[in-house]
């Protein structure tokens, strides 16, 4: 199913469990030992940084730091590497044209880098016999560090900054990331991912934004195939359709995303961002701000339509777990929410995070559901 939206700005307040962020003096910039969030000061400016450990967005949480540093800071901007290769044992994850559109929609400049040095990961060799795998890998600090002199010095917005990152600082970073990667080999002895992977990748960005666009979108949406059947709690959502949405912002450009599931009643439809837990009474605070990102467009969707209908839309945020029983909302009356608390024992800590979490739905005019549900099994 295919959905059509416009979006005009973000009006959103994030509020929920906000971190201590450490401020870091911009003269002491080392982006290899900055934290994964924090505040950067410098001579007149003020910025929410964060930085990504790979492009891929499903393993190490990146949307929790950008949250944390929306909430932190007025201008954010963020760090992401446009290829991480562990190694010909390992994984290796490309930048995806999605991560930029939220980025540029949530008003996050992004600067593109690239690692340069790694080390050999000696416990993948002991544990698992994998000879080609590394690690703790490096971002190019100067190459950072230049960046962030034009950016203080930019005065336009962060969806122009975004389109010039990918359209000029891209094709260079990757002839960069091929000439890092065989000193790397050469340096330590091992073998990473065969190179014919980048060149199809630097190719697909020379052809030009839509291609890669269209490239990206189909790699998605070869993952999303593949994930299905395994990331879906199937007993607690009320259907198994995912459905694509575009999003049209006020200057044209367009942005392509899918939502984990939909349902459709009358002339509303539910947008639904699913997090589950199999092993905890609340899925992990990473997890919900993961899914607050998103919530942050779908609370700001305009002229939403199916085939030409319009719809009204209703955000949901739903959270699954296996060890407890019954459901709430953030729409539950106090005495609901309170009897559910008690009967699934939760802690005092998880008490407080759960009242943060739907005083943010509440704020924010979405949905949070807290119910018990169970993947689907291969």
């Amino acid at each position: 199913m295919d959905i059509t939206a416009k979006i005009t700005g973000i009006h959103y307040h994030a509020n929920c469990c906000p971190p201590k962020l450490k401020a870091v003096n911009y003269v002491d910039f080392d982006i290899n030992n900055m934290p994964t969030t924090c505040i950067l000061e410098g001579d007149n400016f003020t910025y929410g940084f964060s930085k990504w450990v790979s492009p891929k967005r499903s393993r190490t949480y990146p949307y929790e730091r950008v949250y944390n540093s929306l909430i932190s800071s007025n201008k954010c901007v963020t760090v992401i590497p446009i290829v991480k290769d562990e190694g010909a044992d390992g994984d290796r994850d490309f930048l995806q044209w999605d991560t930029i559109s939220l980025m540029s929609l949530l008003d996050v400049y992004v600067i593109l880098a690239h690692y340069t040095e790694a080390e050999k990961n000696i416990k993948a060799e002991i544990e698992r016999g994998k000879k080609n795998k590394i690690t703790n890998q490096q971002f190019d600090n100067d190459y950072v560090k230049r960046k962030l002199e034009k950016l203080r010095q930019y005065k336009s917005s962060s969806l122009h900054w975004n389109l010039e990152e990918m359209q000029k600082s891209l094709p260079e970073l990757i002839d960069k990331v091929k000439r890092d990667h065989s000193k790397i080999e050469d340096v330590l002895g091992v073998k990473l991912k065969n190179k014919n992977g980048i060149d199809r990748f630097k190719k697909k960005i020379e052809g030009g934004l839509e291609n890669f666009k269209t490239f990206s979108r189909a790699k998605a949406q070869e993952a999303q195939s593949r994930e299905q059947q395994t990331e879906q709690p199937k007993e607690a959502l009320s259907t198994l359709t995912k459905a694509k949405i575009t999003i049209t912002n006020y200057l044209g450009g367009e942005y392509y995303f899918t939502t984990d599931e939909i349902e459709i009643k009358e002339d509303t439809i539910f947008l639904i961002e699913g997090k589950h837990t199999k092993d905890s009474d609340l899925p992990s605070l990473g997890d919900i701000k993961d899914g607050f990102l998103k919530l942050m467009l779908y609370t700001n969707l305009e002229d939403v339509q199916i085939n030409g209908k319009n719809f009204n839309t209703i955000p949901v945020l739903k959270l699954t777990s296996e060890t407890i029983t019954g459901s709430i909302k953030s729409t539950s009356s106090e005495e609901d929410i309170e009897s559910f608390l008690s009967e699934n024992s939760y802690t005092k800590g998880k008490i407080k995070r759960i009242k943060e979490i739907f005083k943010e739905a509440q704020r924010n005019n979405f949905i949070v559901i807290i119910e018990w549900g169970m993947r689907a099994k291969k």
